[in-house]
């Protein structure tokens, strides 16, 4: 008796969009993924600038944003998972976050006001 083994080959993200209430993430299947950008509160907080710094990693099995410290695998986007991430660890992000010192950037829109 011979055993035959399946191999799955699970899709993996080609492109990544973020707009104002939606993370988009375009599959290699062909599928596109559209999931709240609630289920990240990280996104939610994030610049539009720092919302479109992301990489693929693991070979497009994830998505990385080097500015926030933000890791979603394709995997848990397909299970309709959201952000695991506890309220407390969130809370000490968003106030590491609002701590930091102005960029000039930050400066300039301050003075504009």
């Amino acid at each position: 008796m011979s055993i035959s083994v399946i191999e799955i080959e699970f899709p993996k993200a080609e492109n990544v969009r973020v707009t104002e209430d939606t993370l988009s993430v375009d599959l290699s299947d062909g599928r596109t993924i559209l999931v709240p950008l609630e289920w990240f509160p990280r996104l939610v907080n994030a610049t539009l600038k720092e919302r479109n710094n992301w990489r693929l990693i693991a070979r497009g099995h994830g998505i990385h944003w080097e500015d926030l410290d933000e890791d979603i695998s394709v995997d848990g986007l397909l299970a309709g998972r959201p952000s695991g991430e506890s309220q407390a660890s969130f809370g000490k992000w968003l106030k590491q976050r609002h701590s930091r010192p102005a960029t000039r950037s930050n400066k300039r829109q301050a003075s504009r006001r």
